[in-house]
C-alpha cells in the first residue's frame, strides 16, 4: 500500500490509511513522516532521508516481493508530488514487480488543508505546481507559471523554497508580478494543522516571499479571487464559482 498520511493531524488521516499502516509488517518512508506514526514493536521501520524517493520505492517493492506486507508512507496525498509516482516508476523498470498487489490509499493534500483554513480559494478552476526544479528545468516552471496566468487559474505552489533553492520563490513572484495585478490575493499557509500553523494573507504586490519554506503552501488568486473582511478576525479568501460574476 502507498499511503497518504495527510498534512499532520491524526484526524486528517483516513481510516483506510490507518488500517493499511496497522496491517503492515514493514513501514517505509521519509524519516519525519515515519516518526508521526505510533507503530508496534513487531513492525519493521525503514526510514530514509529526503531526495531518495526511488531508492525508497525499490526497497519497498523488494520487501513486498519477499512476501512482506509493506506500507510506503507519504505526507499529504501520495499521488501529489509524492511516493506513488516513484513506486510506479520503479515498477515500470522491473517487470517482475508488475505481479505485486499494489494499491494507493489517498490522503488530504496540503492544498486542500490550506484551502479549508482560508475559506474557499479553490472555488473555481485552479492548478497545482511544484516550484522545485530538482527533477525539471526551471524554464519549464516559468513556462507553466505563465500558462497558468494566461488561463487565469488560481495557483497553488508546493515546495516554494528550501535551503538549496532559497531564491526560486522570489523568481516566481517576479514573474507573476509582471503579468498579474498587484492587488491579486495571496496566502502563505505554513504547517497547516500543526501547532506552529501560520496563515498570512496579503496581495501579490505586497507579499514577502521570505515567509515561504518547504512547510508552506502558497496560493495565488485569479482575477476573480477576493478577501471577505470580518471585524477583528482574519478575512476569508474566496474564488467564486461563477466566473465573471463580479460584485
Amino acid at each position: 500500500m502507498i499511503v497518504g498520511l495527510g498534512p499532520g493531524p491524526a484526524e486528517w488521516t483516513t481510516p483506510e490509511a490507518s488500517a493499511a499502516i496497522d496491517a503492515a509488517s514493514d513501514v517505509v518512508g521519509y524519516g519525519p513522516y515515519v516518526e508521526r506514526l505510533a507503530l508496534r514493536t513487531d513492525q519493521r521501520v525503514h526510514a530514509s532521508d529526503n531526495r531518495v524517493e526511488m531508492d525508497r520505492a525499490r526497497l519497498a517493492l523488494k520487501l513486498a516481493a519477499e512476501g512482506r506486507e509493506v506500507a510506503v508512507v507519504s505526507g499529504g496525498d501520495p499521488g501529489v508530488f509524492a511516493m506513488a509516482a516513484a513506486v510506479f516508476e520503479a515498477v515500470e523498470d522491473n517487470p517482475q514487480w508488475l505481479k505485486l498487489d499494489i494499491a494507493v490509499a489517498p490522503g488530504v493534500t496540503a492544498m486542500q488543508a490550506a484551502a479549508a483554513r482560508l475559506g474557499a480559494p479553490l472555488g473555481h478552476d485552479f492548478c497545482a505546481m511544484s516550484l522545485s526544479d530538482n527533477l525539471k528545468p526551471w524554464a519549464i516552471v516559468e513556462r507553466r507559471l505563465r500558462a497558468a496566468c494566461d488561463g487565469d487559474f488560481v495557483i497553488a505552489l508546493y515546495n516554494p523554497a528550501s535551503k538549496a533553492r532559497p531564491t526560486r520563490i522570489t523568481q516566481a513572484f517576479d514573474l507573476l508580478r509582471a503579468v498579474k495585478a498587484p492587488a491579486t490575493p495571496v496566502a502563505f499557509a505554513r504547517a497547516v494543522g500543526r501547532a506552529d500553523e501560520t496563515l498570512t494573507l496579503t496581495t501579490l504586490g505586497e507579499a514577502d516571499t521570505s515567509f515561504a519554506d518547504m512547510a508552506t503552501l502558497v496560493i495565488i488568486g485569479s482575477s476573480e479571487t477576493r478577501f471577505i473582511s470580518r471585524d477583528d478576525e482574519r478575512p476569508w479568501m474566496l474564488t467564486p464559482r461563477a466566473y465573471g460574476a463580479r460584485r
